[in-house]
C-alpha cells in the first residue's frame, strides 16, 4: 500500500454537528482532542480535523451545502437522538479521562465498567458518554491482553 498523507491515519472518520465550532472546542475540552485543522470561510466551519494519538475524526456542520446539492449530513439531537455510528477510543486512563468528560458537562450513559472475556481473550475497561449535540463515545483502557498464539495450547 502507498504511505497516507502525513498526519493521517488509513481510515477517520467525520461527525457533524448543527454548531461545529461549538462542538470542536467542547470535544477538545472534554475528549482530550487537539485541533489539527481548523478552517473558517465566511464565519463558518468550512473544515476540521481534530487528532486523538494516531487517530483523526473531522467535524462538520450538518447543514453546510456542498457544491450546491442540499446536505445529507444529521446531527444525532436533529433526528430525534438516532446514532448511526459510535465512535471507540482507547485511551491511557479510562478514570481520569471519565473524570474530565463528566467534568466538561458529558452526559454519562454507562459508568466505567470492566469487560473481561477469560484468560484467553482480552479484558477492557470503559464507559460510553453521549457528547453535547448526541453522539455516543466509547473510551476504553485495555487492562490485558490476550496471550500471544505461540503461548496458547
Amino acid at each position: 500500500m502507498k504511505p497516507t498523507p502525513p498526519g493521517w491515519p488509513r481510515i477517520s472518520s467525520a461527525v457533524y454537528y448543527d454548531d461545529p465550532l461549538a462542538a470542536v472546542d467542547w470535544l477538545c475540552k472534554a475528549f482530550g482532542f487537539v485541533i489539527q485543522q481548523k478552517i473558517i470561510e465566511g464565519g463558518k466551519l468550512a473544515h476540521s480535523e481534530l487528532k486523538y494519538a494516531e487517530g483523526l475524526i473531522m467535524v462538520s456542520d450538518a447543514k453546510r451545502v456542498s457544491r450546491g446539492e442540499p446536505s445529507y449530513r444529521s446531527s444525532p439531537r436533529s433526528v430525534g437522538g438516532a446514532n448511526t455510528q459510535n465512535m471507540m477510543l482507547y485511551v491511557d486512563d479510562v478514570e481520569a479521562h471519565y473524570q474530565q468528560a463528566r467534568a466538561a458537562g458529558a452526559t454519562m450513559i454507562t459508568e466505567p465498567a470492566t469487560t473481561d472475556y477469560g484468560p484467553d481473550y482480552w479484558s477492557d475497561r470503559g464507559y460510553e458518554a453521549e457528547d453535547l449535540e448526541g453522539h455516543h463515545w466509547w473510551f476504553i483502557q485495555r487492562m490485558r491482553n490476550p496471550p500471544s498464539k505461540s503461548s496458547a495450547h
